[in-house]
């Protein structure tokens, strides 16, 4: 299967379950897999039938800078949802990371990767009605 992998965006974000997380914010970091048949685009190298990255990067931008989470995995389930909606996709896989995670000893990151296709998409539709 074609992939296009959108690597490391990084955000500052005021996600968590402790106040502190909420009020002093740390980063965040998003990697995004779209899967989906490249041979078209691939042979004509027409931009117009291609997936637009800038698209991708805003969309997951906006999610994650502009909503408030508390749990990695309602941030990554929330992303794959919206870029599931507004792509055409054999699948999407999203990782997210929260590096320095307070857990109460070193570690250098915990990591959240969800992977959804267009029936989960509309499996979670039905759920919310």
């Amino acid at each position: 299967m074609d992939r296009i992998r959108l690597g490391n965006m990084v955000f500052y974000t005021y996600h968590g379950v402790f106040a502190a997380e909420k009020e002093l914010g740390q980063r965040l970091e998003v990697d995004v897999e779209l899967h989906l048949n490249l041979s078209v685009p691939g042979a004509s190298d027409d931009l117009d039938i291609a997936p637009n990255y800038i698209e991708v990067y805003t969309l997951v931008r906006e999610i994650v800078e502009e909503r408030e989470f508390n749990l990695l995995e309602a941030i990554a389930e929330t992303v794959a949802d919206a870029i599931l909606a507004a792509h055409d996709l054999e699948a999407v896989v999203v990782r997210v990371r929260k590096p320095n995670p307070p857990v109460g000893g070193p570690v250098d990151f915990v990591e959240v990767e969800v992977i959804r296709r267009p029936k989960d998409l509309a499996n979670t539709l039905k759920r919310m009605v």
